[in-house]
């Protein structure tokens, strides 16, 4: 199209009014007025001749322009935009952008150029400011939304990491105060949605404050934005229409940067074990429960787990992080593992170059990076040099304690989700009429790392029925699912709905619903859509209306008497659902045909099998040998193929005798071996797992190898020069761990919470042992700001021979000795260090006597 500049003077009542930018057939249209009294410029949206958004003011103030009034217009042009893109994730992976962007053009005092650029499209109205010229830093936006006082609103208060929830109230009567983006509200029956887009290190993120009578003004987080040159800021973006326009639109998305990732074909979204809610913080920091989540994951089909906070606070995580072990693990059952990363340890390029190699070269495949908590510029350009470095690396994101997504999904598509959202995590406030908020106002604007499936938590605000709903009500790339497994195995229900469930979409419908009260929306996936529905308040009936011509099969999952239920339905009319109070239902329809039975398809995962080893555990000393029984059994339907079985040993171990080998294992057959092995001759001392180890593949001649097994527990221990024994003790640490204190292991030794331990002595000289805080309670020193603090004393014969300072699980293993010379009772005591933590978990490592 040819750029077209107009003179601007038409003159009425003092308003310059320059004619609408065009918009498409039954879309919203943007009128832009100049009041050439002020020189003040304001912008309203219409739909169908009726106001949605009253004149608005924009503009922008610099440091060395006041762009906000006494401007000038001096011409207009106009393009068309016509875009196709696709995204990894979201309501719609192909997009199609059709809009028509006009750029009003102004000059103000002194003769600085201001552009305010507006974009209409079917679904919105965006617009933006491009300051051809360096005016300075940029310290605040007139930028307004005026909406009409009496307009429905659904708002959040503001918070740095955009979890507050999703009040109903009214425009003209909400508190005077701080909102979040986005904000929705109703006008007559029309819906105005409003968020920003394209938002990076250029510019500051903003949010809104209501300064009363419906007037929503814009405020950057930044006072100063940094400006180096020509400037455009972000869009100012409104989504304009129905219920329907607002929850199915791509607008934000379709305004942000194209893609700065070249190949795709290595980002795959897909649902992921969430073991936090299910395990909380003590689960992070066990290898056993972590490989426990990844079998079920694997059962599943699921191709994540997310191993969440505490995993890596030990300060030698590099060395003793059993993280390499388990991305191992994973990778032979066809599960990734992604971790929890702290922004501090992330946050300059120099920890990034020391801390993400680390997690690249052990195979991790995403990272769930939280505590940004910032909108501010500074936070943006942190953004921007992370996003293409974790690109580079193949990483998938999911960012917590994050802004919103603003196109970044587009732009970076490796980003499959972002928190920002009052979440399950929460234990207020998430409440049926907030869940039934959220897929019109949060997870417009993108993936919504909510974390649902939580069916152990007996507080929650709705049934099992509402609670499954989310797992397509809201879209999440990786969609964390927060239950425990024996949760979904107790609702078998629900397992097989979230077995089907995919996390990515090709097209998004809302089918009924309002914010606060119900929604009924469906996904599809290929051939197939999935469906959710949900209420807040009293239980009713919901309708599922046809998904198109002819006859569907649609199976239904709903709140029964006492447990789900499942209803299965062939039909080319819409379904009327009973849904219980505060409940929901979910259901997965596909063309019905002749002979149909079921919609679900093979879920492919890992064919289950069992291994039983013996013995459970052994205690050996460097150099001796014992022996390990073990039986594979193929539970399967399935025969197995190629089936390699063997005990797997630590490094400089040895093995006596073959692996069993079989090519093809029925189902219901087993194979079983026994070996002899080896303990080097400088192992890792304290507790090593020596799994039996059964390799095979699901198919003859496939391409995948599966692994599955069980492990002998070895207590590994050194002995002592002759004269030393060692004090009697649980070896264990009192989670059940090895013994280990400022990154040091040992194979013997006492761990325990506060108490004393006596001794009766014979002829000895000298105690000695290595103490501190046990490793374990490390993760939690940046939740508590505490950790353990504990005081170690040992007493003969009622006299204190040694007493240490307080010590902290952030210090280092302290060797200590004491004098037992004519000593007849030794007492160990470890003591609290004063602040009444809990996590007083102590070590005596090695301790031992010197005696004749």
């Amino acid at each position: 199209m040819a750029v077209r500049t107009v003179t601007l003077c038409a003159l009425v009542a003092g308003l310059i009014v320059v004619p609408p930018a065009s918009a498409q057939f039954n879309g919203p249209k943007a009128v832009v007025t100049n009041d050439s009294a002020t020189g003040t410029v304001a912008l309203s949206v219409t739909v169908g001749g009726k106001t949605v958004l009253d004149p608005s003011p924009v503009g922008i103030i610099t440091e060395r322009s006041d762009l906000s009034k006494n401007l000038k217009p001096v011409g207009r042009s106009q393009r068309k935009v016509l875009e196709r893109y696709e995204t990894t994730v979201g309501k719609k992976r192909n997009r199609f952008v059709d809009a028509t962007e006009t750029t009003y053009e102004y000059v103000g005092a002194g003769g600085a150029r201001l552009d305010l650029v507006v974009r209409t499209s079917r679904d919105g109205v965006a617009y933006r400011y491009e300051l051809p010229q360096d005016t300075g830093a940029v310290l605040g936006e007139a930028s307004a939304f005026h909406v009409p006082a009496t307009a429905t609103a659904w708002l959040a208060k503001f918070r740095r990491d955009y979890e507050n929830p999703f009040i109903q109230m009214t425009a003209g009567t909400a508190e005077q105060a701080e909102y979040m983006h986005p904000a929705l509200f109703d006008v007559g029956g029309t819906y105005l949605f409003v968020s920003e887009s394209d938002v990076d290190g250029r510019y500051s993120g903003g949010h809104l404050v209501h300064t009363g009578a419906g007037k929503f003004q814009m405020k950057l987080w930044d006072e100063k934005v940094l400006v180096s040159g020509a400037l455009k800021t972000p869009w100012r973006t409104m989504i304009v229409g129905s219920l329907a326009t607002v929850t199915e639109s791509t607008l934000v998305d379709d305004l942000a940067p194209p893609s700065r990732i070249r190949d795709t074909s290595w980002i795959k979204p897909g649902p992921a074990v969430w073991t936090w809610i299910a395990g909380g913080r003590g689960a992070q920091q066990d290898l056993v429960r972590q490989k426990e989540f990844v079998d079920y994951a694997a059962a599943r089909g699921w191709p994540y787990v997310v191993v969440d906070a505490g995993w890596y606070d030990d300060p030698n995580w590099r060395q003793t992080s059993w993280i390499p072990e388990l991305v191992q693990y994973a990778a032979a059952r066809g599960v990734g593992i992604h971790t929890w990363v702290r922004f501090s340890s992330v946050d300059t390029p120099d920890k990034r170059k020391d801390y993400l190699p680390y997690l690249e070269k052990w195979g991790v495949q995403g990272l769930k990076i939280d505590f940004m908590d910032s909108d501010g510029q500074e936070r943006y350009r942190w953004y921007d040099e992370i996003l293409p470095e974790t690109a580079k690396m193949h990483f998938l994101i999911n960012f917590h304690g994050a802004t919103l997504p603003h196109g970044i999904h587009r732009t970076w598509p490796h980003v499959m989700t972002t928190e920002a959202v009052h979440g399950a995590e929460k234990s207020t406030g998430v409440t049926t009429s907030h869940l039934t908020a959220l897929p019109f106002t949060r997870n417009v604007v993108g993936g919504m790392d909510y974390t649902p499936g939580a069916f152990h938590r007996t507080n929650r605000s709705n049934t099992d029925g509402g609670e499954l709903a989310l797992s397509v009500l809201f879209e999440s790339g990786i969609q964390n699912l927060a239950g425990r497994p024996d949760s979904y195995d107790a609702r078998p229900l629900v397992r097989w709905f979230l077995e089907q469930t995919p996390t990515a979409w090709d097209e998004t419908r809302l089918l009924s619903g309002r914010p606060t009260e119900s929604i009924v929306m469906a996904r599809r996936s290929g051939d197939r859509w999935f469906v959710g529905g949900a209420v807040s308040g009293d239980a009713r009936t919901l309708d599922l209306p046809a998904l198109g011509n002819g006859k569907w099969l649609v199976e239904v999952v709903r709140d029964g008497t006492g447990a789900l239920v499942k209803e299965d339905h062939v039909t080319s009319e819409k379904l009327s659902i009973p849904v219980a109070k505060d409940g929901g239902f979910a259901a997965l329809a596909c063309r019905w045909r002749p002979g149909r039975t079921t919609c679900a398809e093979p879920t492919y995962g890992v064919p289950p099998t069992t291994v039983v080893t013996t013995p459970a555990q052994v205690s050996v000393q460097p150099g001796q040998s014992f022996e390990i029984g073990s039986t594979f059994t193929n539970t399967s339907t399935q025969p197995l193929y190629e089936v390699t079985f063997a005990p797997r040993l630590p490094d400089g171990w040895n093995l006596r005798s073959a692996p069993v080998r079989a090519f093809r294992v029925a189902p219901g057959e087993s194979i079983s071996g026994k070996w002899t092995v080896t303990v080097g001759a400088n192992p890792v001392v304290g507790l090593t797992d020596v799994p039996a180890v059964a390799k095979y593949k699901p198919f003859l001649h496939g391409r995948g190898t599966f692994e599955a097994e069980k492990a002998t527990r070895t207590h590994v221990w050194k002995p002592l020069p002759a004269g030393q024994s060692y004090v009697a003790g649980n070896d264990r640490s009192v989670e059940g761990r090895t013994l280990t204190t400022g990154g040091v292991r040992f194979g013997k030794g006492i761990g325990t919470t506060p108490a004393e331990v006596t001794v009766a002595l014979g002829t000895c000289k000298a105690f000695n042992a290595t103490v501190g805080v046990d490793d374990e309670v490390d993760g939690r020193v940046d939740r508590a700001f505490a950790g353990g603090t504990v005081v170690f004393s040992v007493i003969g014969d009622g006299r204190v021979l040694y007493q240490s300072a307080v010590l902290k699980s952030t210090d280092q293993a302290l060797p200590i000795t004491a004098d037992v010379t004519g000593v007849k009772s030794l007492t160990l005591k470890v003591s609290d260090g004063g602040d009444g933590t809990s996590l007083d978990n102590a070590v005596w490592g090695d301790a031992r006597l010197t005696c004749e």
